[in-house]
């Protein structure tokens, strides 16, 4: 079967099957196939797996892999999430502004994690909230180090352009003032992984009275340090 071997067998052929079935979907003579399981077992082992919903059908009747599967995945902690936990605090203290982390989910931006201003006037956005990918510097990250062609219609009614998406490409930060909301300025840097992918936007936020009309001289090289600090997380073996 190709897999490593646990001794307990019935562990190691379920895990078989659940390997075969996330490879693409099977139908049962597929599924013994794959697992050189014998047709009887592999029958008793997938649907045991389908009561759990680790395994479901699709419309032809061929075993998938079950909604059981995302959700244990959906519980573990995320990494990144993590990572960025103490650098948003971090990030909030040394510029004095709320701070949040970004991800893109299709057209629309997610803040995923947030550190806020404890006094005073402050742009709150509560994690969980949806921003359109049309405005805003953590909108402007997430689309600069996106491939283009998965942008599909957003640039179109989008509050800037690709040409102004390449100069926040090259300095390494976007800022935005007044763009997504009246009266907030915010400055944007991206998150990349060890291989230089992107992984998020990290942002500051608030009114432009305490930001300014140029908030990225002030605060790009804070959101560029934090930034390097997730990534640098993410690598360590700890």
């Amino acid at each position: 079967m190709g897999q490593p071997s646990s001794g307990i067998g019935v562990v190691d052929k379920s895990v078989a099957i659940l390997a075969a079935v996330a490879a693409a979907p099977r139908a049962l003579a597929d599924l013994v196939a794959a697992t050189d399981l014998p047709r009887a077992t592999a029958h008793r082992l997938a649907v045991a797996l389908e009561v759990h919903r680790l395994l479901a059908r699709d419309v032809d009747g061929r075993f998938v892999l079950g909604p059981r599967v995302g959700e244990l995945a959906a519980a573990l902690p995320d990494p990144v999430v993590t990572a960025a936990g103490a650098v948003l605090a971090w990030v909030r203290d040394e510029c004095g502004e709320s701070a949040q982390l970004y991800r893109r989910d299709g057209a629309e931006r997610v803040c995923v994690a947030a550190a806020e201003r404890a006094h005073g006037l402050r742009t709150t956005v509560p994690v969980g909230s949806r921003l359109p990918l049309s405005a805003g510097s953590g909108a402007q990250v997430l689309c600069a180090w996106s491939d283009p062609a998965t942008l599909g219609d957003v640039l179109a009614g989008a509050e800037f352009t690709e040409r102004s998406l390449a100069e926040v490409r090259r300095r390494g930060w976007a800022q935005t003032v007044g763009q997504r909301e009246a009266g907030v300025a915010s400055v944007s840097a991206p998150v990349l992984d060890p291989d230089g992918g992107l992984l998020a936007a990290i942002s500051i936020s608030g009114p432009i009275e305490r930001l300014g009309r140029t908030p990225g001289s002030r605060f790009a090289p804070v959101l560029i340090a934090g930034a390097r600090r997730i990534t640098a997380a993410l690598a360590s073996p700890a």
